[in-house]
């Protein structure tokens, strides 16, 4: 195999403005959170059209302080898509609450809002869709089903009586800027989670959001912020840039998962430049592709869904399918690209097939469709340089690959 990458999965956006800002926030003494990391949470309230967002380290963190906010703990139970990372699930486990896997659609991966409603008990506190590739769920009828559950929740926590219904987290790790009927996602369900993990769209290297939605948001994002600090009343900022300020308490046993302010100011300077340069040039990338690829491999491939008659994604990851092929073809194919320097990568190995699910009882076989998507999924090389020769190239490799093995 070729140990030279010719063109790597992705590279990172880094905004010009960034060196400036971040040489600013090194030079002021004060580089956790801060005055920038306040500044992003507002301006991604802006740019969302939310009521509020909490900055924090990563999409992980956000599900879990969303999940304890709300008060899941054991013997409750979270519906979550098979066709996902493993951290949307985690985050279940570790409130001590037990994961509800269920099936995603043959069409776009996505949740299924019927195997939803069929998965809802008394047990059922939260549900949680994930927007594959940067696709967002169907909304709608997920918020329609856990209206129309009310009969059946049985809260067990003051923010449950609240609601009155199971809380919807969205896992938006992928679809920051994706619309639906729209909205911006992040002002469509309850609480959303956002990713700004290295290889997405708009990174600060690691770090998330979570997107507040709900009535009381200003409340909420203050619990969540003191949640998010150790349970301490008073961020370090405002203990030490105020004389004698150095007082605070502990309310409740929290967790570590702030954004600090070098971080923000990455996400800062890359925010700006998301709608008018990031989005459009990743969805000509898409389009490209799309072309290429129907050209070359039009008699098997299926094209990526990142747009229809009401929802638009944020064209993150390029997951090209081939069209009945085995699990064993499509390692085959990638090999192939990889020995040409070409990285491509595969989203995602379903919940049940990996040890630790397995181990709890769980099988693909519940979800076929999970499965099925798993096991022809390629994901393309997507990022804001990639040329149209490169990607030329990179069809023109898949097409060799899949013709030899397919």
């Amino acid at each position: 195999m070729s140990q030279k990458v010719k063109i790597p999965f992705t590279k990172p956006f880094i905004a010009p403005e960034a060196y400036d800002l971040i040489k600013e926030v090194l030079q002021s003494g004060w580089i956790t959170t801060g005055p920038q990391t306040r500044l992003f949470e507002h301006e991604l309230t802006e740019y969302i059209g939310c009521k509020s967002v909490v900055a924090t380290n990563s999409a992980s963190s956000s599900l879990f302080l969303a999940l304890k906010w709300f008060g899941v703990g054991p013997g409750d139970e979270v519906i979550v898509p098979a066709y996902t990372y493993c951290a949307t699930a985690n985050m279940v486990l570790h409130t001590g609450a037990r994961p509800v896997i269920v099936d995603v659609s043959p069409y776009d991966a996505t949740i299924l809002p019927e195997k939803i409603k069929e998965a809802i008990t008394e047990k059922t506190k939260a549900i949680i869709p994930v927007d594959v590739f940067g696709f967002p769920a169907l909304y709608d009828e997920i918020m329609s089903i856990v209206e129309e559950v009310k009969s059946v929740f049985r809260p067990n926590s003051e923010s449950q009586e609240k609601l009155g219904r199971p809380l919807v987290v969205a896992d938006s790790a992928h679809s920051f800027g994706a619309i639906y009927k729209n909205k911006k996602i992040g002002s469509v369900a309850d609480m959303t989670a956002f990713s700004f993990h290295a290889v997405k769209n708009l990174t600060t290297a690691e770090g998330g959001a979570l997107a507040i939605n709900i009535s009381e948001a200003e409340r909420i994002y203050h619990e969540i912020k003191v949640m998010s600090l150790h349970g301490q009343t008073k961020e370090a900022y405002a203990k030490f840039n105020a004389p004698g300020a150095w007082r605070y308490d502990v309310i409740k046993p929290g967790f570590k998962a702030n954004m600090p302010d070098i971080l923000a100011a990455l996400g800062r300077t890359a925010l700006k430049y998301y709608d008018s340069y990031i989005l459009p040039t990743r969805k000509k990338i898409f389009e490209t592709y799309n072309r290429l690829i129907n050209e070359a491999l039009r008699d098997v491939a299926i094209l990526p869904v990142q747009q229809d008659d009401y929802r638009t994604g944020s064209y993150h990851v390029y997951a090209l399918r081939v069209r009945n092929i085995t699990e064993e073809q499509r390692d085959l194919i990638i090999s192939y690209l990889a020995q040409e320097g070409i990285m491509a990568n595969v989203h995602f190995i379903p919940l049940p097939l990996l040890t630790a699910y397995k181990q709890m009882g769980y099988s693909i076989k519940t979800t076929p469709n999970a499965f099925d998507f798993y096991k022809t999924e390629i994901s393309l090389p997507v990022f804001e340089s990639l040329t149209e020769q490169e990607q030329e190239f990179v069809v023109s490799v898949l097409q060799k690959a899949v013709r030899k093995y397919v």
